[in-house]
């Protein structure tokens, strides 16, 4: 069946990527049903401490190194390829979410965390190597931009909505059937609508052996290996938004004769007003962005990090106008991630040999797991050492941008030699 006649501004993209894009929508709705709820329920409902809560949902993590290594690794092979790997990914977080629905104890949240981490894992290679498959230049860019945009919308939606049902009902354990449910409608999206995207590419004079060896392959390509440090950099820059930046504003922006910081609903406020931003500017900056190279785009992004990271940690000295500094500040860093994420993936999907895109984009997920482990605690360790580390933190961030764009330069060199 023919989608739909789209408006004249939309990306000219394949029916598939459109497709895709509604299942990561419905994915990260359900996600985002679970997203800020969870630790609530399980320390106040199930009566967990709260560092067991924090070991069980970190545990996620662990699982979730090797549920991408493998991912990367079905993705490339004839048997499994990229849809199946995808449908092995939903039912496995479909699983993962009964089991945390169900959950009345530490080991019930461990096995639930495991499996969700796992599941997510498996996920994230298809997903990203089936939009790679079905586009190319700057359509790719574009297709990148918009399932990026899926994802934040849906994760924003199923937010708002989990909010609203534990309001009316105060259930949280629906929240966790939801998710699963969500994960069940993407399979039967992918089932029904998604075609097989791999196909067997394998080079004139490589060996089959070659192909089952992509991580070597890999782990031996110094641009992707450059490309790694700084993608790993990115990802704890967006990782100090989400967990550092709300606790900086609350207990370090001194605001008015009180003493204490921004309170939480302008906390909310101008988080919102970031994730409209993301929202809103994504694919007018990715357009934006096309007549640069991958590494430049990623350059003028590691800028704007740094204005960012200069204006937050102004909004915590500054004598007056720390309202308009975190506004700004957070603005800057909006543009920032927008320009950052469609040209990362999409540099990764330029280094990769056809035969191992899967591989590289799993290495390209593990950024992101990598960024993650190290972000929260170090800036939790910033912050914990008083109110001049916490201010000066932000200026460390922003000159580390320096290094970022100087490997940036010079593997811009090595890709036009």
């Amino acid at each position: 069946m023919p989608l739909p006649k789209l408006p004249a501004w939309f990306p000219k993209l394949p029916p598939q990527v459109w497709i895709l894009t509604a299942g990561r929508f419905l994915s990260q709705s359900g996600s985002g049903f679970t997203l800020f709820y969870a630790p609530i329920f399980f320390v106040d409902r199930v009566g967990l401490s709260a560092t067991a809560v924090g070991i069980g949902l970190g545990s996620a993590s662990i699982s979730g190194i090797f549920g991408r290594i493998l991912g990367g690794s079905f993705c490339d092979s004839p048997f499994w390829g990229r849809r199946r790997t995808l449908l092995l990914a939903a039912i496995v977080s479909a699983v993962a979410s009964f089991v945390l629905a169900a959950t009345h104890d530490f080991a019930g949240l461990i096995a639930g965390n495991l499996l969700m981490g796992f599941g997510v894992g498996l996920y994230w290679p298809p997903t990203e190597t089936m939009v790679a498959d079905l586009t190319e230049g700057a359509q790719r860019n574009e297709a990148f931009a918009l399932t990026r945009l899926a994802d934040n919308l849906g994760l924003q939606v199923g937010i708002i909505l989990g909010g609203v049902l534990i309001a009316v009902t105060g259930n949280y354990r629906s929240l966790f059937i939801i998710d699963g449910i969500s994960f069940l409608v993407l399979f039967a999206v992918v089932a029904i609508a998604i075609s097989e995207t791999y196909k067997s590419t394998i080079p004139a004079g490589r060996s089959k052996k070659d192909r089952e060896n992509g991580w070597m392959v890999a782990f031996h390509d110094r641009s992707l290996l450059v490309y790694v440090l700084v993608n790993t950099l990115f990802t704890l820059y967006i990782a100090q938004i989400q967990t550092t930046m709300p606790l900086y504003f609350s207990k370090f922006v001194v605001v008015g004769t009180s003493g204490t910081g921004f309170s939480t609903g302008t906390i909310t406020v101008l988080f919102a007003f970031s994730t409209f931003l993301t929202v809103a500017l994504q694919l007018p900056i990715v357009r934006a962005l096309n007549r640069f190279s991958h590494p430049k785009a990623l350059m003028i992004s590691a800028l704007l990090w740094g204005m960012g990271f200069i204006t937050i940690g102004l909004t915590g000295t500054a004598a007056t106008g720390k309202l308009f500094l975190a506004v700004l500040g957070l603005s800057f860093l909006a543009v920032a991630t927008v320009a950052y994420l469609p040209s990362a993936s999409a540099l990764v999907v330029d280094l990769a040999p056809e035969s191992f895109r899967g591989v590289y984009l799993a290495i390209n997920s593990q950024c992101w797991a990598i960024g993650y482990l190290i972000g929260p605690p170090l800036g939790g360790w910033a912050l914990d050492r008083g109110k001049l580390a916490a201010d000066n933190f932000w200026l460390a961030l922003a000159l580390s941008i320096g290094a970022v764009i100087l490997v940036l330069q010079a593997l811009d060199r090595m890709l036009k030699k």
